[in-house]
């Protein structure tokens, strides 16, 4: 694995706001009263997190489809087929409450990484990939745990 390059690290952990947000208005009560009544309850606790994180499952799949225009025949296939998944998943199971769906996106989210390490394998990414991917992973996925464990 490769050094992060500066504008994709910033871009990815900036990125990160609203699920960090949500994991810290989801456990301390005066910024989450703030949040509130400034930003509205679509923007605190894990509501702001499960809509965020059905949006960044969806770009990941364009970003995986990306990767796949690299190849040609069954691996092109393969790869178009693989990119969609992500989106899909935050389309089909991201209903039924605030756990069950933050459960979920915790499977989407580790089922990404999966996908990730497969494209990076095939050498359809660039080397500093998979080091990016496991950083904001570990970080969605710590965020999410707040509003589904605790």
């Amino acid at each position: 694995m490769k050094r992060i390059p500066t504008a994709p690290l910033i871009l990815g952990l900036a990125g990160l706001i609203p699920f960090v947000w949500g994991a810290m208005t989801y456990l301390n009560a005066p910024l989450a009263d703030w949040g509130l009544r400034a930003l509205g309850p679509r923007f605190i606790g894990p509501y702001i997190q499960l809509f965020y994180g059905s949006v960044i499952l969806s770009f990941m799949s364009g970003v995986l489809w990306g990767f796949a225009t690299k190849t040609t025949g069954a691996r092109a296939a393969v790869g178009y087929t693989l990119s969609v998944i992500p989106a899909l998943w935050a389309f089909f199971m991201t209903g039924g409450g605030p756990v069950t769906a933050g459960m979920n996106l915790i499977f989407g989210f580790a089922g990404l990484l999966v996908l990730d390490f497969a494209f990076w394998r095939w050498g359809l990414t660039p080397l500093w990939w998979m080091s990016l991917r496991l950083l904001l992973t570990s970080i969605v996925v710590i965020c999410l745990a707040v509003g589904v464990f605790l």
